[in-house]
C-alpha cells in the first residue's frame, strides 16, 4: 500500500466481507467464461467463507480444484484475514 494514492485509505473502510466480494466480482469472469458462477453466501466468524458454485461448476468433477486450488488461493492472497472456504450445496 501506498500514501500517494490513497489505496490504503481506501482498503482501511473495507471490511472483510467488502474485501472477499470485491474478489469474487475480479474472478467471475473467468468463471463465467466457461459457463459457471460463484455465489457469496456467507462469512463465519472465524472468517471461513461460504459460497456456492453455479451454472457449469455446481457438479463439475474439477468443482472443488475449482473451488480450493483457485478461488481459496485468491481469496486468501487478496484478503490475508480469510480462513477457508467451504462450498455450500
Amino acid at each position: 500500500m501506498c500514501e500517494n494514492c490513497g489505496c490504503s485509505e481506501k482498503n482501511a473502510d473495507q471490511t472483510i466481507q467488502d474485501k472477499v466480494k470485491e474478489t469474487l466480482d475480479s474472478i467471475r469472469p473467468s468463471l463465467q467464461a466457461h459457463g459457471g458462477d460463484v455465489e457469496f453466501v456467507g462469512l463465519d466468524d472465524d472468517n471461513t467463507v461460504r459460497l456456492r458454485l453455479q451454472g457449469a461448476c455446481q457438479g463439475c468433477p474439477g468443482a472443488q480444484m475449482t473451488m480450493k486450488m483457485g478461488i481459496e488461493r485468491i481469496l486468501k492472497e487478496k484478503v490475508p484475514e480469510v480462513k477457508e472456504v467451504l462450498a455450500v450445496a
